[in-house]
């Protein structure tokens, strides 16, 4: 039926009982097939659970999951947990055979009942990951994000109609994830493939993703776009989880000229100009962070600390005063 969702939850629980209970409640979501959609939420939130339970691995204690409509069996009722249609890739790369080629690695998880047509789709594979002069390799010769590579090629390989990634990148250096993120939103949008992922990263999430749902103590809290729920977080969980942002009590923001009833105020780095000005040059810059692109400078007045995005290199240093602009700020 045409109206039927792609893969969805309904009412799932799973509770692991202790001194602080962990899991996840009654989640109802549905997922978009085509896109990717990215589970967020501080650790312990219950996002690899909810991970589990959308594949197969772990069954609710209430609700259910269903794929295009049939219930989605769990690991008590299928000799090898997980559903037939969805892969899943972790940070661990255990199931590689380090003394096998990258080749083989890939090849394996193809019948070989027609070998050329096993040799063209493992080449194929291979191009798409741009691995295709890692082939002659040892998997034991890889580095971390070479090796997550080829655990990723595995598993798309046999063409799932899903992608589970449970913190993919966690091992991978920053010049291999950005690259990796880049071929997986080019394989989605030339395949149509759906993609699931568990990460702890903003910057990953916000150029990875189509769909966020944000997690917070088992329960979905909030969804949507990215650059929606960046701008303009319903939930001050939210807006901490997705950047280093700055956040005053109601007397601290009093402190800075912001009159609020609201009990907390949240600014973004990027939302500050600075000025060097006649008059009100309050704040003092206590630290000055080089990140690269940017420097982070820490700000202090009457023991209010504000963190500000500069992007003019070397203008301020430790000790200055100057003024500052406040463009924007959210209240919880």
């Amino acid at each position: 039926m045409a109206d039927t969702p792609f893969l969805q939850a309904i009412s799932v629980s799973k509770v692991y009982p202790g001194v602080q209970s962990s899991g996840v409640k009654k989640i109802n979501l549905k997922i978009t097939p085509g896109q990717i959609t990215a589970i967020i939420g501080e650790s312990g939130s219950g996002k690899s659970t909810l991970l589990r339970l959308l594949y197969g691995l772990l069954s609710p204690d209430n609700g259910e999951v269903l794929f295009k409509g049939a219930r989605i069996w769990g690991p008590e009722e299928k000799l090898i947990p997980g559903h037939d249609a969805m892969k899943m890739v972790t940070q661990q790369t255990d199931d590689l055979n380090l003394f096998a080629k990258v080749w083989d690695n890939v090849a394996i998880m193809l019948p070989s009942t027609d070998l050329k047509a096993k040799q063209q789709k493992t080449e194929q594979m291979l191009a798409q990951l741009k691995m295709t002069r890692l082939a002659d390799k040892k998997v034991s010769e890889l580095s971390g994000g070479e090796k997550q590579r080829v655990a990723i090629a595995r598993a798309l390989i046999t063409s799932p109609q899903v992608l589970l990634l449970d913190e993919p990148f966690n091992q991978v250096d920053t010049s291999f994830r950005e690259g990796l993120q880049h071929d997986i939103r080019r394989i989605v949008k030339e395949t149509g493939l759906t993609v699931i992922i568990v990460s702890h990263d903003p910057a990953e999430v916000l150029s990875m993703a189509d769909e966020l749902i944000v997690l917070r103590d088992g329960e979905i809290l909030e969804w949507g776009h990215p650059k929606m729920l960046y701008q303009n977080p319903k939930f001050l969980y939210t807006a901490q989880l997705l950047t280093n942002c700055t956040v005053l009590t109601n007397a601290e923001a009093r402190i800075c000229g912001l009159k609020t009833k609201s009990d907390h105020v949240v600014i973004y780095p990027e939302w500050i100009e600075t000025a060097k000005t006649w008059t009100h040059n309050d704040w003092e810059v206590k630290q000055v962070l080089f990140k690269g692109c940017y420097e982070d400078l820490i700000m202090e007045n009457n023991g209010v600390t504000i963190r500000v995005l500069n992007d003019q290199f070397g203008k301020y240093t430790e000790g200055t005063k100057i003024n500052l602009k406040l463009n924007k700020w959210l209240e919880y």
